[in-house]
């Protein structure tokens, strides 16, 4: 049934495999013995990959619903399973699950060594209702039913470089003259643009020498000199030859939010690890 639900939700054996941490062969065997005891197709091949037959739809609501309960008899009777031992999963965004959290779990897992954590370093938001984590950082605040919610701090953005860049091209005195850096910048989202565009400075996907949709991508190549971008405060100023140009160039401020389900409140493992993570967060975003 688990099997059933997710590759009705994400439309593909694949993508279903991925989530439930299955192999895709075992997403098929499954799907094909479900319909073999219900006698019945519950999928048909479509333009976007496998789609709910009829009969697939009519079993849907019920199938979700019986999801549901599972997850809650999970999230409550791991809420009272007492001691620090075992895992957790944590989601967060891509530079702060590569970047920013194994530091900090090293430091826990130093002090409870029993602990095992697992992170998932994704900007796709995963649903703490169904347990794709247990724990959340959120550049965006949550707005799920159930969750207990907490601001970690607005962390500033900032326009950086490296050293070596700016002594290759110099420094930029006023955002207008952005346009006659390299810039790095987003491949398909024109968030950065409309971002100047707002401020009164034009440009264009080629003011932009070096794309990527992948903000790891985008601050590695700032660290390796390929020309100006926009990174964390807290992440700028405790790198090296890293440094900031545009001090009071205005820029948005990231609202971070760690969240966890109730249920899983009650588990002292998984609020230990939250309570040590939203600390250590805020000493980061402190760092600005």
């Amino acid at each position: 049934m688990r099997s059933f639900l997710a590759v009705a939700e994400t439309g593909s054996l694949t993508a279903a495999a991925r989530r439930l941490g299955m192999s895709q062969p075992s997403i098929g065997r499954h799907i094909s013995e479900l319909e073999r005891q219900l006698d019945t197709q519950l999928f048909r091949r479509g333009p976007r990959g496998r789609e709910l037959s009829d009969r697939g739809h009519v079993l849907m609501g019920e199938a979700r619903r019986m999801g549901e309960a599972a997850d809650a008899f999970s999230r409550l009777a791991l809420g009272r399973t007492p001691g620090l031992a075992g895992p957790v999963r944590i989601t967060a965004s891509e530079v702060i699950g590569a970047l920013v959290l194994p530091g900090i779990i090293t430091a826990l897992r130093r002090d409870e060594p029993s602990i095992e954590v697992e992170i998932v370093a994704s900007n796709s938001v995963g649903s703490l209702l169904r347990r794709d984590a247990d724990i959340a950082i959120r550049m965006i605040r949550p707005h799920q039913l159930d969750l207990v919610i907490r601001h970690i701090a607005d962390i500033p953005l900032v326009t950086c470089a490296s050293t070596d860049y700016f002594n290759r091209a110099g420094r930029p005195d006023k955002p207008a003259d952005l346009a006659g850096h390299d810039l790095l910048g987003f491949d398909r989202s024109d968030e950065i643009i409309e971002g100047f565009a707002r401020a009164g400075i034009a440009l264009d996907r080629s003011n932009f020498k070096i794309r990527s949709d992948n903000q790891l991508v985008l601050w590695e190549a700032i660290c390796a000199g390929g020309g100006i971008g926009f990174a964390q405060r807290p992440m700028v100023v405790t790198t090296q030859n890293v440094e900031i140009c545009l001090e009071t160039m205005p820029l948005p401020r990231l609202e971070t939010y760690l969240a966890l389900h109730g249920d899983l409140r009650q588990s002292p493992r998984i609020r230990h690890v939250a309570d040590y993570v939203y600390e250590a967060m805020r000493a980061y975003a402190a760092r600005a």
